[in-house]
């Protein structure tokens, strides 16, 4: 990662927001009135999904994707006003979080700011329109980072929002030059020391896809030397595979393990079971105690955890980008209480320090993080059913973090009964 990215924040948990569909409202004020729940799940970064005006022009749905942005450097009215926006920055300070703001700088609406005034900073088709390289994103128009001049005026405009946010999470980051992000960071290091840096790396197959098609794609190890945090989609596809059945428990495992081993020493993922892109894990996963499982395996993780809006409340469908769709809170399920105890374990030095170890067997997953003589030891049991799980500690009793009880180590093991089991032990 970036050579000052810090290793704590392996310890935090980021909580992503749609304004328009966070609540009835959809506004920058009626948010604020949910910081304080936001803040009791354990949240220290609050990412909002973009803030700013919407294009119309070939704008998906009746009220058009916040991906499609019209003025990178106003927010969107139906939001609220501008010093709305410094409110509810102010209120997420107050309450000891992080903001930080969504940047789409790969692309922007047809008809927005720069397209109107800068055409020359925009990508060709060969017939000389302006165009996209990706044919599903019909609603924008791709930038042309071969124009210094472009390079500026987005260096300039993350520099004014630094002084009032407190990073980024750059969209599409792996289609924007990477020594454009190093020259962004470096300008805004120099307004503000601390920001977090978030890249949405993409899947290997679009880096692959991409670039067959002769456009510049760029790797999570080539963006490394920049962003703080990395997407987990470098191994989404095995995930993923795994919650459909058709990848098994342990072969995941193994790719969970390889990835520890291919960055350098002070990575970051980012953490998640779903966000606005992909499919709720509540609607993959039906069964409650597999749903819990897979939670605490989630921040139990090496890395940062993601939480989107409505995983607390096991929402099982992905609010649209195009309409006003409101994240639902009467499911009947509530996993707020074990992000909470969840993110009070994670904020344990061991594992933002310590060195990380998986295993899978029988539907289990054993996790452990070593610092020194100290030991943070998870059984996640991800099919939802119990099972002995083989340990490497000393038989004996071990206080059980999630629960409250102990965990007993027989013969070189620990019966679970299909509940996660998160203890500390020594060696």
């Amino acid at each position: 990662m970036a050579k000052d990215t810090n290793v704590s924040l392996r310890n935090q948990v980021m909580y992503c927001v749609y304004v328009r569909n966070h609540t009835e409202e959809g506004t920058f004020r009626a948010l604020m009135a949910d910081l304080p729940r936001i803040k009791s799940l354990g949240t220290d970064v609050i990412w909002l999904m973009p803030i700013h005006p919407i294009g119309v022009a070939g704008k998906k749905g009746s009220l058009g994707c916040p991906y499609a942005v019209r003025d990178y450097r106003a927010v969107n009215p139906a939001y609220g006003t501008m010093e709305d926006f410094r409110c509810l920055v102010e209120e997420i300070h107050r309450l000891g979080m992080r903001c930080i703001i969504d940047v789409v700088y790969n692309h922007t609406a047809p008809d927005s700011w720069l397209a109107e005034h800068h055409p020359e900073w925009f990508f060709r088709r060969p017939d000389g329109s302006l165009g996209n390289r990706v044919a599903d994103w019909s609603d924008v128009v791709d930038l042309d980072y071969g124009n210094r001049a472009l390079w500026d005026y987005q260096i300039e405009t993350l520099c004014l929002w630094a002084e009032l946010v407190d990073g980024f999470r750059c969209d599409a980051a792996s289609m924007v030059p990477v020594d454009f992000w190093r020259e962004a960071r470096a300008a805004c290091a120099r307004v503000k020391g601390d920001l977090l840096w978030l890249a949405e790396s993409v899947h290997a197959d679009f880096v692959r896809e991409l670039r067959s098609l002769g456009v510049p794609c760029w790797s999570d190890g080539e963006l490394y030397p920049v962003f703080d945090v990395t997407y987990d989609y470098d191994i989404w596809a095995w995930y993923e595979g795994y919650l459909r059945g058709e990848v098994p428990l342990s072969t995941y495992v193994d790719i969970l393990r390889l990835q520890d081993g291919l960055y350098p020493d002070n990575y970051v993922k980012l953490r998640c079971l779903e966000n606005h892109d992909r499919t709720r894990i509540a609607k993959l996963v039906r069964d409650r105690r597999r749903l819990e499982n897979l939670t605490a395996f989630q921040l139990f993780q090496k890395g940062m955890a993601l939480v989107y809006a409505g995983q607390e409340w096991a929402n099982v469908h992905t609010p649209s980008l195009f309409e006003k769709d409101v994240v639902d809170r009467e499911t009947g399920t509530d996993l707020s209480p074990l992000l909470r105890r969840l993110a009070e374990i994670k904020r344990d030095e061991v594992p933002a320090l310590g060195s990380w170890e998986l295993s899978a067997a029988e539907g289990l997953v054993y996790g452990r993080y070593r610092l020194g003589d100290r030991l943070l030891c998870g059984i996640f049991c991800l099919e939802g059913e119990g099972g002995r799980a083989a340990v490497e500690l000393p038989d004996g009793e071990y206080p059980e973090l999630l629960g409250g009880g102990t965990v007993t180590v027989s013969g070189g093991g620990v019966v679970c009964e299909g509940q996660p089991l998160i203890f500390r032990g020594t060696r």
